[in-house]
């Protein structure tokens, strides 16, 4: 008896837009970026990499990195207005 494996893998196409003329700038020294790792174990490495890659593509000014005390937990205010206040893009990561 033969068996068959039927596999349906959808491909939505990719959308073409036009670049956005508007694109904010690096101004002055560079971007200020902050980093929010969520606690689990390897999110430090995972974002040393991420900002090691940013910083050879972009000027980077400063890099604010701070931790969540756990993955579950939200991060509390004082974190979410210290990024507001110090980094002009936050990136966020979790890993094992």
């Amino acid at each position: 008896m033969s068996k068959t494996d039927f596999f349906i893998i959808p491909v939505a196409p990719v959308r073409r837009r036009a670049a956005a003329a508007c694109m904010r700038k690096a101004i002055g020294t560079g971007i200020r970026f902050g980093v929010l790792d969520n606690g689990k174990a390897n999110a430090d490495h995972l974002l040393s990499l991420f900002v090691e890659g940013l910083r050879a593509v972009l000027p980077v000014s400063s890099v604010i990195s701070l931790r969540k005390p756990s993955a579950a937990a939200g991060a509390g205010e004082g974190v979410l207005e210290r990024l507001a206040a110090e980094a002009d893009f936050v990136v966020s990561a979790m890993a094992d």
